[in-house]
């Protein structure tokens, strides 16, 4: 039974995890194109601990949400999962049945959760599509993150079978974008290159890269997977998830992107591709043959313009940046 006793009009979108780089694009996205029925309502961990069963109840309470878009989560970068498996585990099982049990309480209409490509089985056959997340284990190296996104996927299943509620999730390929992550130990390949380049036209010094540069990956462009993200809260009406990526046509070398890099720097020096370092996994490739079943007609930003877009934000915002 629901706990809400105000009347709602129109849809109150509460946005968790708002301060990330997808958070921020959410936001973006909706205030340049607002509609009249749409109240979003952006909340950080500065506002509520989510892993808290009162605090995530009392920010119900408060908001009276007819619709979530939860982006919370425990990440970090390879050393920090190896270190902390149980936290990840933890921390984010904690963060998604608190919200998902809220909604039901608070007869939300629509949640849609995030998860990540690396929640697929380490051992797998390529293209991964939507099919497969239960397929076998993650890779050991984050499986207390991976096995805690995988499981917003059966809570979503049981939350329907039990209670009829709709509520679903999406799993973008590599996001980038304005407010991203720009650390050079923690931070996602784009971002992390981005700042190395920065540097290295600062000082004069030359631009190394970890590996071949060889390594292919599916990139999505944070303004992209924001409008996605909105049509699946408004018009995707599937329990099952859905990959929001680009193409596998679409898949581009790490040497193509440091290019693209390299040109909206304007950078001039020395480019050593250090191939002592390990390339890592050829490729991770993902279908999004189901979502253009929904959206044949989707227009991603160009890599070039996204790269462009995202080298001009952390240049203006260089002191302020997560780096």
């Amino acid at each position: 039974m629901s706990t809400d006793k105000k009347p709602r009009q129109g849809k109150v979108i509460l946005v968790t995890g708002s301060s990330g780089l997808v958070g921020k694009a959410i936001q973006k996205v909706a205030e340049e194109d607002p509609r009249p029925d749409e109240r979003f309502v952006f909340i950080s961990s500065k506002d509520a601990d989510l892993t808290s069963a009162a605090e995530t109840a009392a920010l119900f309470e408060k908001h009276h949400p007819t619709h979530v878009i939860h982006l919370a989560a425990m990440v970090g970068g390879l050393f920090r999962n190896l270190k902390y498996n149980l936290d990840f585990w933890r921390n984010n099982s904690l963060m998604n049945d608190n919200v998902l049990h809220n909604a039901h309480l608070h007869d939300v209409e629509k949640v849609v959760s995030c998860l990540s490509t690396c929640i697929f089985p380490d051992k797998t056959t390529y293209p991964i599509d939507e099919t497969m997340i239960h397929n076998g284990p993650p890779h050991d190296s984050n499986f207390g993150y991976a096995y805690a996104k995988r499981m917003i996927d059966v809570q979503n299943k049981g939350y329907f079978v039990q209670h009829k509620r709709r509520y679903t999730s999406v799993i973008p390929t590599n996001v980038f974008g304005p407010h991203d992550n720009f650390n050079l130990e923690d931070g996602h390949v784009i971002p992390g290159l981005m700042n190395k380049v920065y540097n290295a036209k600062k000082d004069g010094t030359p631009f190394t890269i970890w590996g071949t540069g060889a390594p292919l990956r599916q990139f999505i462009y944070s303004i992209d997977l924001a409008r996605l993200f909105l049509w699946v809260l408004r018009e995707y009406d599937e329990v099952d998830p859905i990959i929001l990526s680009v193409g596998e046509e679409d898949e581009v070398s790490i040497k193509e992107v440091a290019e693209n890099i390299i040109k909206a720097f304007n950078f001039t020096g020395e480019v050593i591709y250090d191939t002592s370092k390990s390339d890592g996994q050829f490729k991770k490739t993902a279908s999004n043959a189901k979502l253009r079943k929904y959206l044949p007609d989707f227009k991603f930003t160009p890599l070039e313009t996204a790269v462009k877009e995202t080298v001009d934000w952390f240049t203006e915002n260089y002191e302020t940046a997560r780096k």
